[in-house]
């Protein structure tokens, strides 16, 4: 049994949720802390709240004295009010958890970004996620993981239309969906929250993406080797 202890933000989010009940359950973590901006509705003995205001992250660098940070973090533009308000909390807040996690020496930094990512995008969404993969790798972090999911699928709280109906389709899809297309097959939150686990047991440098495709294939796995 191993004595880490990992740091996850985004634990109320659809991938975090599952990733912080993963963690807990873990023999391999003595303890697990969680940034929150309001407390979580959940015990264990393990757990570590922390309650921070996300705009001062660097006010809170003592808590990235971890083996293994998390990041979850991520919203919509509708859900956030507006393009600056989204780019805060898929941009800039991950960004400056990468530097605070470099600064103390973290092991992994683990992130869900989506497909698609791309700085060059037309696309907003997409753009935002690729110019923060583009920043992170440019840290040079002793070790990075990007994990890019298609379609995610579990019960959200709040509802998304486009989501839904991806989902209904999705059993329809699934069998269309093989040799450079498998990456498009949609993945459960819970597989993705796995395969985060299963990386950041592994003690690799450098930086390395996994498709949704390659995070399926971890979830199952029992040992994890990155792929650059």
């Amino acid at each position: 049994m191993n004595s880490k202890i990992a740091l996850l933000a985004g634990a109320s989010g659809l991938v975090g949720n599952e990733l912080l009940h993963v963690l807990l359950e873990s023999p391999n973590y003595e303890e697990v802390k969680v940034l929150v901006r309001k407390r979580l509705e959940i015990q264990h003995p393990k757990l570590e709240q922390v309650l921070v205001d996300f705009n001062r992250l660097e006010n809170y660098d003592e808590y990235f004295h971890v083996n293994d940070v998390y990041c979850c973090l991520g919203t919509t533009i509708k859900k956030a009010g507006s393009q600056e308000a989204f780019r805060k909390v898929d941009y800039e807040y991950p960004v400056k958890m990468a530097q605070l996690a470099k600064k103390r020496n973290a092991e992994n930094f683990l992130i869900i970004s989506a497909l698609g990512a791309d700085p060059k995008s037309k696309v907003f969404y997409s753009r935002t996620k690729g110019e923060v993969e583009s920043e992170l790798k440019s840290m040079h972090l002793r070790a990075l993981h990007i994990f890019q999911p298609s379609l995610l699928l579990g019960d959200r709280k709040e509802f998304r239309f486009g989501e839904k109906i991806a989902a209904m389709l999705s059993p329809l899809l699934r069998p269309l969906l093989f040799g450079k297309l498998k990456k498009y097959k949609p993945v459960s939150a819970r597989r993705v929250a796995v395969a985060m686990y299963q990386v950041g047991q592994t003690n690799h440098s450098g930086h390395f993406t996994y498709p949704s495709n390659r995070i399926f294939e971890l979830s199952r796995s029992k040992t994890a080797e990155p792929k650059k």
